[in-house]
């Protein structure tokens, strides 16, 4: 028998493998430049004062152009109180390794882009032009669609806030415009007693459908809704509480409710191509004179046949002597609650992001940010736009396995 007693050494590690794979990575600090927007109507900020300041808490560095939040209310000084860092200078907001913005990119903001950028703003396909893509690619940017990204639910955050937004502020609009001293016909959106309600038809039961729906009838309004989805017709009813009148979008009963009704609002909406116009020119000449369309959809192309775009400046039009409302990106027109809703997103974002040390570390751990990024270090890693453009599109999770 052995005199020698069997030894263990400190020198072996019995923790398996497969648990120090994946280690997260330490914290990073973050430069996000937030640069003003010169592009048309563009009154919102991605990040709020409030925004900037969790930020640099959190220790990140956020640098501002002068007068980026002027349009949202938001001075100067509101940033520089939240610790940002204010330039004078278009070029200096633009150095920042992460640029944040509430408008698309546009040509002019090009040759201010720098390489291996990552840049957070919206996408409007509508406008969207080959050539910027082109130039994204060269400097091998990672670029992400704000509207695209979704949270742990699956949902569409921003989207979903921006459709609130604009579904309460059409009977705003409505109100206004059915006034007198608009040139409206003198009637008060709503009801009050010993007098028909104001008759509401709305064209899609979305979110814009439901929100509008739901001020319709905080406002006494009789309101019908119509939409191709039954499923969504359901939703709306069981979301806001009673029984409505809904309808599936049938011609002839479309042309005999919008005959009789005071505000028409278009709140259809379309995941690719153009919104499908469903009221034709001739359903709009036999609405009542002095009626009112707020066309929602015009974004993508609008759903009444008589829509054409118009400006916060210029806001309506008339035809068939029916007041037209068709102003593109509506929470503009209350940018300092859009800025809000953003920035209630996009915060917490970029605080994960340097919790998990950069961006290409949080789209590895949380896939579903995935569904918002166009281009990863200048590929293309969206189908649809590839397929538009004729470009060459790559598999985003490929991707980023291969660069793990």
């Amino acid at each position: 028998m052995s005199q020698y007693k069997p030894v263990i050494s400190t020198s072996f590690s019995y923790e398996t493998l497969e648990e120090t794979l994946d280690v997260k990575p330490r914290g990073e600090q973050l430069c996000i430049g937030i640069p003003k927007e010169t592009a048309f109507q563009e009154n919102r900020i991605a990040l709020t004062p409030e925004g900037v300041r969790v930020l640099v808490l959190n220790g990140h560095q956020v640098v501002i152009e002068h007068n980026a939040g002027v349009g949202a209310h938001y001075s100067d000084k509101d940033y520089a109180e939240a610790g940002a860092k204010i330039v004078y200078e278009r070029k200096e907001a633009f150095m920042a390794p992460i640029l944040v913005k509430s408008a698309p990119v546009i040509e002019e903001d090009l040759p201010f882009l720098q390489k291996n950028q990552v840049v957070i703003s919206p996408l409007h396909l509508s406008v969207l032009k080959p050539e910027i893509l082109t130039k994204m690619m060269e400097k091998r940017i990672t670029a992400i669609a704000f509207e695209s990204l979704k949270d742990d639910s699956d949902s569409l955050p921003i989207v979903r806030s921006m459709s609130e937004i604009a579904g309460s502020a059409v009977m705003l609009i409505a109100g206004q415009y059915l006034g007198s001293h608009n040139s409206g016909k003198g009637v008060l959106l709503g009801g009050i007693s010993g007098i028909p309600p104001t008759k509401v038809i709305i064209l899609g039961a979305g979110i814009v459908g439901e929100f509008a729906a739901r001020a319709a009838l905080a406002l006494g309004a009789s309101v019908k809704v119509f939409d191709n989805s039954v499923y969504r017709l359901k939703r709306l009813q069981n979301s806001i509480g009673q029984r409505m009148w809904t309808s599936v979008i049938e011609p002839g009963i479309l042309a005999k409710q919008l005959k009789t009704c005071e505000v028409a609002v278009g709140a259809l909406s379309s995941n690719n191509g153009r919104t499908p116009v469903v009221a034709t020119e001739e359903m709009v000449s036999r609405m009542r004179p002095g009626s009112i369309i707020i066309d929602v959809s015009i974004d993508r192309g609008g759903c009444f046949e008589t829509s054409e775009i118009t400006s916060h400046e210029k806001p309506i039009f008339k035809k068939f002597d029916i007041i037209h409302y068709c102003v593109p990106n509506i929470p503009s027109g209350f940018a300092r609650t859009a800025s809000q809703a953003i920035s209630n997103v996009l915060m917490p974002l970029l605080i994960e992001a340097g919790d998990n040390g950069g961006f290409d570390n949080l789209v590895w751990h949380k896939v579903h940010l995935r569904s918002g990024i166009y281009l990863f270090k200048g590929a293309l890693t969206n189908f649809h736009l590839s397929q538009r453009f004729d470009l060459k599109y790559t598999d985003l999770n490929l991707l980023i396995a291969s660069q793990r």
